[in-house]
Formats: structure tokens, C-alpha cells, sequence
């Protein structure tokens, strides 16, 4: 099994970057997670809720363990998340489009978090 076959297979998942903008990319990803019956904890400290769910400013706010970080935010913000999932002890994320960057992929690889780069919206249909 493969890195992203494995994280498909977690349940507990927190999106970063989450908004309740229908058109985004963190809307999309959110609702399609929630589909296809994961645990998902929308990540956005500018929102309160998402569609009637809390959203939690930071990840320690969240009050389950996660599993898997889906990023969807800029890498200048990214990189300070990474050291956030450091800090919860988290082992997986997931990359989407536009959330990639060098410093991100350094500070994974020396911090032992796997890494998943491909858009979780194609590998969920």
C-alpha cells in the first residue's frame, strides 16, 4: 500500500484552508471528504462554522486526534502549519495544487511527516 492509499484508508481529517465559499477549492475538498464519510474538522481562524459545522482556528483546537492534514493554503502559510502538525504529533498530509513548496518538502522529510502530493478531489470519485 502505497502513501496516499494509506491515507485514504484514515478517517480522522483535517482540512486547512477550509472556507465556506462554495467555489474554493477548501469548500470542495471539505464537502467531499465529509461525503465520503470522513471525520472532517474544517481549519480556518476566520470562520466559525462551515455549513452548521465549528470551525476550529488552529489545529490544536481541534478535539480529536488527527490523522491526515489536507492543506489547502498558501505555501508562505503552509510552512508555518507544518510546524503546527509537528507540534500535534500528526504523521500525514496532504498537499493539494498550489499549497507545494521546497521549504514545505525540507521540513517533512527532516521532521519524518509524510507527505501526499496529488489533489484528494480525483482520488476520491
Amino acid at each position: 500500500m502505497n502513501d496516499r492509499e494509506k491515507t485514504l484508508e484514515m478517517k480522522n481529517w483535517a482540512v486547512v484552508g477550509a472556507t465556506d465559499k462554495k467555489n474554493k477549492f477548501g469548500y470542495k475538498i471539505y464537502k467531499k471528504l465529509k461525503n465520503h464519510n470522513y471525520n472532517v474538522y474544517p481549519v480556518n481562524p476566520n470562520l466559525e462554522t462551515i455549513d452548521g459545522d465549528q470551525c476550529y482556528p488552529d489545529l490544536a483546537s481541534v478535539p480529536v486526534e488527527i490523522d491526515v492534514v489536507d492543506m489547502v493554503v498558501n505555501p508562505r502559510i503552509g510552512i508555518k502549519v507544518m510546524e503546527n502538525i509537528k507540534t500535534e504529533g500528526i504523521n500525514y498530509v496532504w498537499l493539494q495544487p498550489g499549497t507545494r513548496s521546497s521549504q514545505i518538502r525540507d521540513f517533512a522529510k527532516n521532521n519524518k511527516i509524510t507527505i501526499v502530493e496529488s489533489c484528494v478531489l480525483i482520488n476520491l470519485d
